[in-house]
């Protein structure tokens, strides 16, 4: 069982204390309660999080997202590497100045909504998402840790994304631009006609078309990262 004790802070003001045991047996304690009545009830929601599994010591939460930043972010190895590259971006210029510093147990959800709101006063919404789900992603490794309780940055509103406006070539007007690009014709007529995108057109290899039955094989798709391309799966 928890108990409480009363004590006075620097300011002169009445606070109290729970001293109460985790799971593993050892004593803690948590101050600052302005009521023995916030304190008790507190006390209560540890004792069911204890019940239910769910007890999250508060100890764990002075993690900070810098210290667990760069970890999430080495474990996302598995992904294509225009995927990497745009996490790696989003960490390093949106998440990590805004919240590298920050103790994930004092993340609130409007903090996070605030931010969200005014990084998209500035950035389109596909950056703002990626952003998001940089600094969610880190939080939900943070929860199933067991450092954190919830995950504050979940449920958070981010920008619609405006429609696209697709503009389509006529026949004619195809016929005009594959003549214009010379000896890019055939390239410009396979990528207008068959719709392939541009990574895939530039990943075929002669193998992959088969001239007699007028078909082409997709296997590969080319990204240029940086200064670099890669060949991967579709």
């Amino acid at each position: 069982m928890a108990t409480f004790e009363k004590y006075t802070n620097a300011a002169g003001e009445t606070r109290y204390t729970v001293r109460y045991r985790q799971p593993n047996g050892t004593q803690t304690k948590k101050r600052g309660f302005a009521t023995k009545r916030e304190a008790e009830l507190w006390a209560h929601n540890v004792e069911v999080d204890k019940q239910q599994g769910s007890y999250v010591a508060p100890s764990l939460g002075r993690a900070t997202v810098g210290e667990l930043g760069p970890a999430w972010l080495a474990r996302q190895g598995y992904m294509k590497p225009s995927g990497w590259r745009s996490y790696e971006s989003a960490w390093r210029i949106h998440v990590a100045p805004r919240w590298e510093s920050v103790p994930i147990a004092e993340i609130r959800y409007s903090d996070v909504q605030s931010w969200v709101a005014e990084l998209s006063a500035k950035r389109g919404a596909v950056i703002v998402e990626t952003a998001a789900s940089v600094l969610r992603r880190i939080l939900d490794d943070a929860v199933k840790d067991r450092l954190l309780a919830s995950n504050p940055a979940r449920g958070v509103k981010l920008p619609k994304r405006p429609p696209r406006r697709n503009v389509y070539l006529t026949r004619d007007q195809l016929d005009a631009l594959a003549t214009e690009a010379g000896r890019y014709r055939s390239l410009v007529l396979l990528l207008g006609t068959v719709g392939l995108r541009w990574g895939e057109a530039a990943a075929l290899r002669v193998s992959d078309i088969d001239f007699l039955k007028r078909r082409v094989h997709l296997h590969r798709n080319a990204v240029t990262v940086g200064k670099q391309t890669w060949l991967g799966t579709l």
